[in-house]
Order: structure tokens, then C-alpha cells, then sequence
């Protein structure tokens, strides 16, 4: 293992430790104060997160766009505080504040009706392990996919870390494993949620994504068209002590010809969350075509 992998794995293992001996409070300010010193230092992922906000909110002038930028990295920060007291949090008393704000579960209830499962998909927003927990507590549990992390004991604390909120995990690895589980699941009529907006693939379906081009992955349409599934679009995004989530209606997407619509479909429902709620949206890697190409001429010398 790398000492740059050691030093992560033993940084997220801090976190959990850490977040479990400290008071809510205390842990919550001491997270934000390193969203604060983290924006002033404005390393690349902060300078991509300024980007990415700026096709989201086009209308903000530079002075908006830092104080955008500072609330979406205190967001973030949030996000890793709560992901990390979550494990010795009452999962029962987070589903049932969930439970309180959640929209739309309706469409989830007359998806299941119909006995051919659900495909949610979500963007990077909000809480969406807290969103799981909800879920896995409505529904009795559910499944995802996770990347391969490295190295393989980090991978292994986030497998851990989201078995014990109650999420049935697929590794995401380069064959056909994880789908085969996926469509299985759905055959059984069960609910599987998978993040939707980044592309790990470089083969993703192409999008347009607030008036840019970008890939996102087809998977969750390729899933609802072979099994008849219903795709669910999802929003997460905080409230001040809370998690608002919103399960859209279905998009219809019957055959494999008609994936790239419904994948453009979800794009603009995911576009219209974030732009309502554009500090939650926690993407800090380069994600428009326009970016990534840039990088690979940089890449190249060229």
C-alpha cells in the first residue's frame, strides 16, 4: 500500500472516531472551520468547484461566486461530518425526520405496485446516506453500487460503513458482476439507487447539462429498459437541521434505443434540483466535456 493510501485510510478512520467522541456541535463548527480554511487556500478542487458553479448559477458575479463557493465547501463539509457520526447515530430517529420533509414517495409505492422494481437515481447532493437510511428503513433495505476504492482497506471501511446504515453493497468492477445483481434484484422487485451525475466510465451517454455537454452514466436507464423497471429521479438537499429528498415521477424508458432520451430526461430533472439548491451539489471534480478535454491537452503538452 502507498503511504498515500495509508494516510487516507487512516484519515477517514480518524473522521469516524473523531465524530463519534465529539459533540454534535463542536464536531459541526470544527468541520466548517475547515470548509472556511480549505476555500481560502482554494486548491484545484475548490477552483472546480467555482467553475462547475458558475455554469449553475451563470447569473453570479465574481464576489457571489466566492460566497457560493464558501457555503458549497461548508456543505460538504457537513455532508462528511454527518456520513461520519451516522454509524452511532439512531438510524430510526434520521428516518423518521427523512420521513417528515420526503416528496413524491408515492411514485416509489405505485413503482413497487406494479412488481417490476424501482431504479432511483440521485446526484452528488445533499445527504443521500442519510437518504439511504430512510430507505433501507422503508423498504426493509435496498441496493448500491460503490466504487473500487483504493487502497482495499478503505474500500473495505466504506463497504462496512454502509452495510451497517442498512445498504446491500455491489462493487463496481470492470465485468458484468455488479449488473447481473442489479437486474436480479429488480426481477425480485426490489428498489436499487445509484448515483447518476459523474461518469467513473468515460463511456457514459452524452448529455446536455445547463447548456453544456457532458457524459453521464446510462446505467440506471439500461437497467429500467431491460426490466421494465421504473427510473425514479431523486433530489437530496439540506435543510437547516434536516434532509429534504424528492422522488420525482417516472421516466419512461421501454427499449434500449430510447435510453439516450431518458438519460437526458434525468439530466434536466437533476438540473432543475440543483440549480434550486446549487451550494448542495457537491462535485468538485472537473465534470463538462469542455473541462475534461482541457486537461487532456494539458495532459499531452499540447
Amino acid at each position: 500500500m502507498s503511504f498515500a493510501g495509508r494516510l487516507a485510510d487512516w484519515g477517514y478512520a480518524a473522521g469516524w472516531q473523531l465524530a463519534k467522541m465529539l459533540p454534535e456541535s463542536t464536531g459541526s463548527g470544527l468541520f466548517s472551520l475547515g470548509a472556511d480554511l480549505a476555500s481560502r487556500r482554494d486548491g484545484a478542487g475548490v477552483q472546480q468547484l467555482r467553475k462547475n458553479l458558475a455554469r449553475v448559477v451563470p447569473q453570479a458575479d465574481a464576489t457571489e461566486l466566492d460566497e457560493l463557493t464558501k457555503r458549497a465547501m461548508r456543505s460538504y463539509a457537513r455532508y462528511w461530518h454527518e456520513s461520519f457520526r451516522l454509524p452511532s447515530m439512531d438510524h430510526k430517529e434520521v428516518s423518521r425526520k427523512v420521513a417528515g420533509l420526503i416528496t413524491g414517495v408515492e411514485n416509489l409505492d405505485a413503482a413497487l405496485a406494479e412488481g417490476n422494481g424501482a431504479v432511483m437515481a440521485l446526484p452528488h447532493s445533499g445527504n443521500w446516506d442519510a437518504a439511504g437510511v430512510w430507505l433501507a428503513d422503508y423498504l426493509g433495505g435496498f441496493t448500491t453500487v460503490v466504487e473500487r476504492l483504493k487502497p482495499e482497506s478503505l474500500f473495505k471501511r466504506f463497504v462496512a460503513y454502509r452495510e451497517s446504515l442498512g445498504f446491500e453493497i455491489v462493487p463496481l468492477t470492470g465485468d458484468s458482476a455488479a449488473m447481473r445483481v442489479l437486474l436480479k434484484r429488480l426481477r425480485e422487485n426490489k428498489a436499487i439507487c445509484l448515483v447518476g451525475d459523474r461518469d467513473l466510465t468515460n463511456s457514459g451517454v452524452p448529455v446536455k447539462f445547463f447548456g453544456e455537454q457532458t457524459r453521464m452514466p446510462g446505467g440506471p436507464a439500461r437497467l429500467a429498459a431491460a426490466t421494465g423497471a421504473a427510473l425514479i429521479p431523486a433530489g437530496c438537499w439540506f435543510t437547516n437541521d434536516g434532509w429534504q429528498i424528492r422522488l420525482h415521477p417516472r421516466i419512461r424508458v421501454n427499449a434500449r434505443e430510447e435510453v439516450p432520451a431518458a438519460t437526458q430526461a434525468l439530466a434536466d430533472i437533476f438540473a432543475g434540483d440543483i440549480a434550486a439548491h446549487p451550494t448542495d451539489w457537491h462535485m468538485l471534480q472537473k465534470f463538462w466535456i469542455a473541462d475534461l478535454e482541457a486537461e487532456h491537452r494539458v495532459s499531452l503538452g499540447t
